[in-house]
């Protein structure tokens, strides 16, 4: 068995798109009724086909999971977080976490925490 993609509910697919694109360079590889898959296996799909599919309301800000990304240059990654979207909710700010690590954590536009570290080896 393999898994093949990790899906999040978006309101805005055009938005999320934009947000994981101009912050990760996640680029869409397919689009298709209100789901878009990313490069990396990140999939996006339409909150109103995950309600439809389950019956239930979405939760957002459950705090359950998180989206891991690793980043060399975290300085200039997290100058441009605040440049470009200075109204994400931060969890923690850039700290270190560990011997030669730094770390932030912050929740993306429909409320999924996304953490973004130093490699182990840079």
């Amino acid at each position: 068995m393999k898994l093949k993609n990790v899906l999040i509910v978006v309101k805005d697919i055009e938005k999320a798109k934009q947000f994981y694109h101009e912050l990760f360079g996640l680029d869409a590889v397919l689009e298709s009724d209100g789901n878009v898959i990313l490069t990396e296996g990140l999939v996006l799909q339409d909150e109103e086909i995950w309600k439809q599919a389950l019956g239930k309301d979405v939760l957002t800000g459950s705090n359950a999971c998180e989206l891991y990304f690793e980043e060399k240059n975290i300085e200039a990654f997290a100058e441009k977080l605040e440049k470009t979207y200075p109204a994400l909710c931060c969890v923690n700010h850039l700290a270190p976490c560990g011997p030669g690590r730094k770390m932030l954590r912050f929740y993306d536009p429909d409320g999924h925490l996304i953490e973004v570290r130093t490699p182990d080896c840079l």
